[in-house]
């Protein structure tokens, strides 16, 4: 089936339906790819506008069954944390000469750490990382002291989060391959800590809508 169709046929499917978490993942796994394993992803939007200090929302989530994706993690360290940051599983460690390598376009990373004495070095490219969502931000325990536990979050498929400028905050939460119950644990744990995160500037209805979506597949408004 061509994708055109296949994604027309998807949207008669849910059209006029309402669904829960669990029924929305289900539908994906019942539609999905024979070969091709899916991300599924969540989207909410909340009442915040994230221009203001006062009603952003940013912060790290663990997922219990991790979000199946395999993360490269750079560290900036020296001497005994750079030590520890390697046996944790990073994949790549240094100083100055990371920066540098940084600086010449080399930017393969999904998360880089930090230890708070290489804040100086890490700031020389902050024009580079901050766009790109990279720098290492202490509230994020990107900067830390404790590498080792910060490396081995990120490799456990920790999750990242950030208001747009829309007031939407999305991630991807898990594979098809997870089957129904770790996703619907996945999301549940997701829109918990998004919960949790609500900031003091926001007020009324903090989440207006929650849809979730799959990498081939359509989107779908989940009942709040």
């Amino acid at each position: 089936m061509k994708k055109g169709k296949y994604i027309s046929d998807l949207y008669k499917e849910i059209e006029k339906k309402s669904f829960n978490v669990k029924e929305a993942i289900n539908f994906f796994i019942d539609k999905k790819r024979d070969k091709f394993d899916e991300t599924i992803e969540i989207s909410m939007n909340l009442g915040i506008d994230p221009r203001h200090a006062d009603q952003m929302v940013r912060g790290v989530v663990s997922l219990p069954n991790g979000n199946g994706k395999t993360m490269k993690v750079a560290v900036f360290a020296k001497d005994k944390k750079a030590e520890e940051a390697k046996e944790a599983g990073a994949d790549i460690v240094g100083a100055e000469e990371l920066a540098e390598d940084m600086q010449n376009g080399n930017m393969n990373y999904d998360r880089i750490i930090a230890t708070p004495d290489m804040m100086g070095v890490v700031g020389r490219i902050g024009k580079i990382l901050g766009p790109k969502g990279l720098m290492p931000n202490p509230k994020l325990g990107t900067v830390t002291v404790d590498v080792k536990v910060a490396v081995e979050a990120a490799k456990s498929g920790q999750v990242q989060y950030r208001a747009e400028k829309n007031g939407i905050v999305q991630a991807g939460i898990g594979k098809i391959s997870f089957g129904s119950d770790k996703l619907v644990e996945n999301v549940n744990s997701f829109i918990e800590a998004i919960q949790k995160a609500r900031p003091s500037g926001a007020k009324g209805t903090f989440i207006k809508n929650i849809s979730i979506s799959s990498t081939m597949g359509v989107g779908i408004n989940i009942n709040i």
